[in-house]
């Protein structure tokens, strides 16, 4: 009898077949420079591109902390506020004529709604194989644009940018050490005109300056605020002249006159 003749194999579907096939890239030679496999080729180059960039920026961010400024102030309408780096082109376009004003809905919905929705229907528009960027014009074309336009809007949005003035109205005020428990200071924090401008510290608020550095007698300091001076207007002291008189002597006597 031969060995091996007659014998029959029986599966055993409790035993799982090792058919597993390797997972090997789709053989893309005949499109040499043209496409590639997503994963794990392309997929791992987006990531090797991202990781240099997210530690690009951390590092960034270390040795250049984002500059604080003041606390917000709702009720200062004199400042002007200004977004971050990313946002500048927009906030540049909207200071031009066709773009602002009446005009503000072109500026800020549809200049760029066009132009991001351009950027979206672009792969719809350019269906090539090619991934040669001068093999692409439509694609280049647009990106291009879209590239130019945006590190230009943001360069004349800082070079137009008024810095010293910001970084005054955004300065932050260092609080002074005055006394709280005097009666001239209950007569300051009772007036809403007092406190609402220059603070409940005398440092400076809502368009107000700060009251730390005045170099003004009492005298001169109940002067300005019966007649005004500048952007403060006259006679919004509510109180007895006795109270006026302590409120100017408390505020001369913490000025910081130079020596």
């Amino acid at each position: 009898m031969e060995r091996g003749k007659g014998m029959q194999f029986v599966g055993d579907s409790r035993v799982k077949a090792n058919n597993r096939k390797p997972n090997i890239p789709k053989d893309y030679s005949e499109y040499p420079g043209k496409t590639e496999a997503f994963w794990p080729n392309f997929l791992l180059k987006e990531w090797m591109v991202g990781a240099v960039f997210l530690m690009g920026y951390l590092c960034l961010t270390v040795a250049h902390p984002a500059p604080l400024e003041r606390m917000a102030d709702p009720t200062d309408a004199g400042y002007i506020p200004l977004p971050d780096w990313y946002f500048l082109f927009m906030y540049q376009l909207l200071k031009y004529q066709y773009a602002s004003g009446d005009f503000n809905v072109i500026g800020a919905v549809v200049i760029p709604g066009l132009a991001f929705g351009a950027l979206l229907i672009a792969p719809w528009l350019d269906t090539g194989k090619e991934r040669r960027p001068l093999k692409r014009p439509i694609a280049s074309g647009m990106m291009m644009l879209a590239i130019i336009a945006t590190i230009y809007l943001t360069w004349e949005s800082v070079d137009q940018h008024d810095w010293e003035a910001a970084a005054e109205q955004g300065a932050i005020a260092e609080e002074g050490d005055i006394d709280t428990e005097a009666e001239g200071y209950a007569i300051y924090t009772g007036n809403q005109s007092c406190i609402g401008c220059h603070g409940d510290t005398m440092a400076g608020g809502s368009g107000g300056p700060s009251l730390l550095e005045t170099e003004k007698s009492a005298e001169e300091v109940m002067d300005v605020i019966i007649n005004g001076q500048g952007a403060m207007p006259g006679g919004l002291f509510e109180g007895t002249d006795e109270e006026l008189e302590i409120l100017a002597e408390y505020i001369a006597a913490h000025g910081n006159p130079e020596e």
